[in-house]
């Protein structure tokens, strides 16, 4: 039974909050793109700064050792990133008959350059997505009632974290429904972290903090890397302040969602 439960929570936290941010992003705030951009930016680092590393944090664990998986993590999206980018910049090249030293070079990289963070954000998201299942098992196991608020708690402050991923590969230059589609599939990670959990609860915990350290990165590097270099134009004085009115609501929403989940 209270297996049964476990799937049923984390199915819900993680792919019901993948569908509706996809229903927000899609289709209620679908006129707001470059704003969708902002809240996305305000709601990972939000994500990473005021829930994940601080949860780490809260563990036993020399902060020496999470600083040295946060700095790995940043490494290895940045390095993820530049693999990417070569890929599709060869093929570019490839399919035009050009090599790689050609004028045509820059014009590559600024077509390439969107699709930067997609693969970054789906790992860390599938890798956030786990952890948050393995705490839903383990509130499971407490009792019912523990569980269903933890799941609720998590479904909560996904769905602004996850209007974030949506955008991040909606801008990379997919469709809406793969977006959801991949962003789903990283949701289902909570399923399988839920299940893994309640088989190995006591061992997976010791490994939890670096779980979320690994995610925090991704999120931060998405953000700073990928994110806001695109609203860094010259706008208006309201654009401005409407730019900066969309980033804090993102942090707002994830900061709220955060108190609501640890109360």
């Amino acid at each position: 039974m209270t297996l049964i439960a476990i799937v049923i929570g984390t199915l819900v936290a993680g792919v019901g909050s993948v569908w509706l941010a996809a229903m927000l992003s899609f289709r209620a705030l679908a006129g707001y793109t470059q704003h969708m951009l902002s809240l996305a930016a305000g709601a990972l680092l939000a994500t990473a700064f005021m829930h994940l590393l601080p949860e780490a944090f809260e563990s036993p664990l020399a902060p020496a050792h999470l600083f040295m998986a946060l700095l790995t993590g940043l490494v290895f999206f940045f390095l993820l990133d530049k693999a990417e980018l070569w890929h599709h910049g060869h093929e570019h090249h490839h399919e035009h008959g050009e090599e790689p030293g050609h004028d045509h070079d820059h014009a590559v990289h600024e077509h390439a350059a969107p699709r930067a963070g997609s693969w970054a954000v789906l790992a860390g998201d599938s890798v956030h997505c786990f952890g948050d299942g393995v705490l839903i098992a383990s509130a499971f196991t407490a009792s019912l009632q523990l569980g269903m608020v933890a799941a609720l708690a998590v479904l909560t402050h996904e769905v602004p974290h996850h209007m974030g991923d949506l955008m991040v590969l909606r801008q990379s230059g997919g469709t809406r429904r793969i977006a959801a589609i991949k962003v789903s599939l990283a949701g289902g990670a909570t399923a399988v972290g839920g299940v893994v959990g309640y088989g190995l609860l006591s061992g997976l915990h010791d490994f939890l903090p670096y779980f979320l350290v690994v995610a925090a990165s991704s999120f931060v590097y998405v953000a700073l890397a990928d994110l806001i270099p695109q609203l860094q134009k010259r706008l208006s004085a309201r654009g401005t302040v409407a730019q900066i009115g969309w980033l804090l609501l993102g942090i707002v929403l994830v900061t709220a969602a955060s108190h609501l989940a640890h109360e």
